[in-house]
């Protein structure tokens, strides 16, 4: 790469956002396909006007770049060994049109979130990849992803409304702005006569219009999208469909606006078992014309795989070897309708036969238990793949009449190559089927009969069939070769004269949906090396990215597997020893130090992987040396606890005369002095229960400038009087620990030893488990949670509250708004709905921030690496701008919330103390 390009770039973008060292290009030049590439440049860029002047660099050096947004592509579309640009964090705008019939949004927004700020509009955008939660929408479009329910005519090139975007030459055409139009029509003028007279050839030439109008009446994404050039003669129109599915080979989406769809509140499923795959895709072609909004197809095999998940019927272990089933969904916009769908739907299917079937129902526990085990195939192939495999899902479409003869060539496909444990599940209305299997790339045999199986996978769908190869998940690397086998070849040169036309010089991701190396889908394979068995099972599909807390600051889950399983891969060759060395070296503070060990990341990961596990473990070989500091104090906990809280009053006094604001800001917490509640007699009107408060909260009381300076025990106590309990602190409080502050240093032996004193203690003091035991800070909860006696009854303080308390308290709720942060632990013991409702129960105006699930404070982490909570809490202020008041579970929590938010947050029980009586 020139010296001249690289000095240009580092002027116009800042070091933080340069990146060339080993373990960053290791880190983003991994997607979640099987390919990997590493770049020799990346750079996260913030700003139209970067990517605008990138743009003119790239060309005028002749420079190769790649776009990605999330990384969730699974066909290779994200990975480079040139210049990769990452969307950074201010690509989040969203703009909602009226009632909700149109929505603008930046290429950062992830698709959930701009769901989510439609869902009051009962509207949603048409595309529904299974990747919503992580995938982002500048992938989406690029991808033209669509999913269950999207089919054909919700896709982002039929829901298109608008688009910003940029050019090759660096030109931005905003098409809904007039007089960018206009000097875009002055200024490009030959470019837009070029596309509309390729348009008209193409519709004059009747074999190939026919061609692309039979493509797209499936669900297609092999190539450009040429149907923008049958179904559109504005230029203009065409350039920007285009651009939908060009895999950031044409230029780059800036912002995009849709026309939404209805998002119908009453819903319904059934799971229907058919006595053979000839009958159920007889089923599905009577059901295309029927009131249904998505029909998945599942093949015996990938009901045997999820057969043991919990929710499953005993049946399904039962079934022959020739079922298939149908997880059928209908929705509609009111309860009546639905039912009278249901009835339609139901008479339609009279006359098949039934192996076994789960009826339509509206329950929503049943339905989404349904579609939990559905989602879940996919992953229950990759959680017992072999370790060192990667788990390969493949797209292809048949035409619906033609379904059932598909899979069972496809099964025979398995059967001939030996991928046993394939399974086939899809959106059958539109003949739409993915299929899983697991493939090694760690010798040439292997890699030969995965190039066999896909060479007779393309001939089958693309020749025989007539379909497509890659329905939703793009064309990338993997199916670029195939191209041309599948278009034939006057369509497959109209592609080139497309991409030769918007990108002259071939800078944009070349070798990406258009190649001319019929060996690229065998080339730069992704090695998955044991590591870990805690993470060994990961596929690096990246859903966990969103919500870790360091994702902004250095590395992500994903990276982090990534960036050990090369670290394990050189340690075993004994290659590179100097990168080794480099990347032992960047991983201490990019990948140990500054992660959170939340666990956040496992409630995203579709095989439930815990890189929090790892990162313990890690630190448990690294902090070895202090293992007897560790256990001194584990014995001496009251004594260091007494140390700590001295230290928060000698630092407040000292913050009043000096002036040390960048060590001891606002949100400091104040020395708690009253973390004994006062003895008093039993009273035979209250019922007993064990107060099992934090160290945090039994050491901080609210900060110096809080309006209720009260401590976390005088308010629990006070509140849960009002509700008939009598709280008790035992004597010996202060020496009890749940063992997460040494858990999450990897000090495991000293953990240990306080989860057993904790043990014994609470059985003495609760006569042997009769009386409750209140624990009142959620991470103290998930930590304990399994780990001791059955007899002892624990109750997190958001169970207790909204199971025990709320129904007993008269509330009066506030009018203001009210900021709840639903910390990562209570996430993880499933308690989100409960402090919704708590919440709601006190104030009339609840703000959920988008974005932030666990803020980054980590026990001790935000004092020592503050950096990590800002972060992660970077969004947080602007959210609750309006708030009065901020709610948690967590003492630390709360005081790296109140110093990023510009609100003080405290415990749930202050808010529901001060709004009952």
């Amino acid at each position: 790469m020139q010296p001249q390009f690289i000095q240009a770039v580092k002027q116009l973008i800042p070091a933080e956002r340069y990146f060339d060292d080993p373990i960053a290009t290791l880190a983003f030049g991994t997607d979640a396909s099987f390919y990997r590439m590493l770049p020799k440049l990346v750079l996260r860029v913030e700003s139209e006007a970067e990517v605008v002047a990138l743009l003119k660099l790239a060309n005028d050096f002749k420079v190769a770049l790649t776009f990605r947004a999330a990384g969730t592509s699974l066909s290779g579309q994200a990975v480079t060994d040139s210049v990769l640009l990452v969307l950074g964090e201010n690509w989040q705008q969203r703009e909602v049109r009226g009632l909700g019939e149109q929505i603008r949004l930046q290429p950062g927004v992830i698709g959930a979130a701009a769901n989510s700020v439609l869902t009051k509009f009962q509207r949603k955008i048409g595309p529904d990849p299974a990747s919503i939660n992580s995938c982002k929408i500048g992938g989406i479009v690029a991808n033209n992803a669509s999913g269950m329910c999207c089919g054909t005519a919700h896709n982002s090139f039929n829901t298109l409304a608008a688009m910003r975007l940029v050019l090759f030459d660096g030109t931005v055409l905003d098409t809904e702005d007039a007089q960018s139009v206009a000097a875009f029509r002055q200024t490009h003028a030959k470019l837009l006569a070029e596309l509309a007279l390729l348009g008209k050839q193409t519709q004059d030439n009747p074999e190939l219009s026919a061609k692309i109008r039979h493509k797209y009446r499936l669900k297609n994404t092999t190539g450009f999208s040429l149907n923008a050039l049958t179904e559109f003669t504005e230029p203009i129109d065409i350039l920007t469909h285009l651009m939908v599915g060009s895999e950031g080979c044409l230029g780059f989406i800036s912002a995009v606006t849709y026309n939404t769809v209805p998002d119908y509140p009453h819903r319904a499923s059934a799971l229907l078992v058919f006595p053979s795959v000839e009958s159920c895709c007889r089923a599905v072609t009577v059901l295309k014309q029927q009131p249904v909004s998505a029909v998945e197809l599942l093949d015996r095999r990938s009901l045997r795989s999820v057969e043991h998940k919990p929710g499953m019927p005993a049946w399904v272990k039962g079934l022959s070897d020739n079922a298939c089933a149908l997880l059928i969904e209908s929705t509609a916009i009111n309860g009546t309708q639905l039912q009278q769908q249901l009835t339609q739907v139901r008479s339609a299917l009279a006359a098949f036969a039934l192996e076994q079937q789960v009826d339509f129902s509206t329950d929503a526990a049943v339905y989404n238990q349904l579609w939990a085990i559905r989602k879940g195939t996919f992953p229950a192939v990759g959680a017992v793949r072999k370790t060192g495999t990667t788990v390969i899902i493949e797209d292809v479409t048949f035409p619906v009449e033609q379904l059932a003869e598909g899979v069972s060539r496809l099964q025979q496909l398995f059967d001939k190559y030996y991928y046993h444990e394939a399974i086939i599940f899809g959106h059958a209305l539109e003949g739409n089927l993915h299929f899983v299997f697991t493939q090694g790339f760690d010798d040439a045999t292997q890699v030969a009969r995965y190039d066999a199986f896909m060479q007779e996978v393309a001939q089958l769908v693309a020749v025989e069939f007539g379909g497509s190869l890659k329905a939703e998940h793009g064309t990338g690397r993997n199916m670029a070769p195939f191209v041309e086998l599948e278009w034939g070849t006057e369509a497959y040169t109209l592609m080139w004269q497309i991409k030769k036309l918007l990108d002259p010089q071939h800078i944009l991701n070349p070798d990406v949906v258009l190649s001319y190396n019929s060996q690229l889908h065998l080339q730069n394979l992704k090695p998955l090396p044991a590591t870990n068995p805690l993470v060994d099972k990961c596929i690096e599909c990246g859903f966990c990215e969103p919500v870790c807390p360091s994702r902004k600051l250095t590395l992500t889950p994903r990276q982090r597997i990534v960036t050990q399983r090369e670290i394990s891969r050189l340690q075993r060759s004994g290659d590179e020893p100097e990168r080794l060395a480099e990347l032992n070296k960047a991983y201490q503070y990019a990948g140990n130090d500054t992660c959170a060990a939340c666990g956040m990341c496992s409630t995203a990961c579709p095989v439930g992987i815990n890189t929090g596990d790892l990162t313990r473990q890690l630190r448990a070989e690294h902090n070895r040396p202090w293992q007897g500091l560790a256990a001194f104090m584990a014995r001496h906990f009251a004594a260091a606890s007494a140390m700590a809280r001295a230290g928060l009053g000698i630092g407040s006094t000292l913050a009043k005369l000096l002036p040390l604001r960048a060590l001891w800001h606002s949100a400091m917490p104040t020395a708690n002095y009253n973390n004994v509640l006062p003895m008093a007699q039993a009273d035979t009107q209250l019922k007993p229960v064990i107060y099992l408060a934090s160290c945090s909260g039994r050491v901080m009381s609210p900060q110096a400038g809080s309006k209720d300076k009260r401590s976390l025990q005088q308010v629990s106590a006070h509140l849960l009087a009002k509700a008939g309990y009598q709280l008790i602190m035992p004597e010996g409080l202060g020496s009890q620990c749940c063992g997460m502050p040494f858990q999450s240093k990897g000090q495991f032996a000293a953990a240990t030893q306080k989860q057993r004193e904790l043990e014994r203690w609470l059985l003495n003091v609760s006569n042997n488990g009769e009386i409750p035991i209140l624990s009142d800070t959620s991470p103290c909860s998930l930590t304990l949670q399994s780990k001791l006696d059955d007899r002892l009854s624990i109750f997190d303080s958001v169970d207790f509250l909204h199971d025990k308390v709320l129904p007993k308290l008269n509330i009066t709720p506030l009018n203001e708004p009210v900021a709840l942060h639903i910390t990562c632990s209570a996430s993880q013991l499933g308690q989100a709905d409960k402090l919704k409702q708590l919440l709601k129960a006190c104030s009339n105006n609840v703000v959920i921030p988008q974005g932030i699930s666990c803020c980054g404070f980590a026990g001790d982490k935000g004092f020592v690496l503050p950096e990590l909570n800002a972060s992660a809490l970077s969004g947080l202020k602007q959210q609750v701008s309006e708030c009065s008041q901020g709610v948690s579970t967590s003492r630390t929590c709360e005081i790296g919330l109140s110093r990023h938010s510009g609100i003080e947050y405290q415990h749930l029980v202050y808010l529901l103390d001060q709004c009952s009586h």
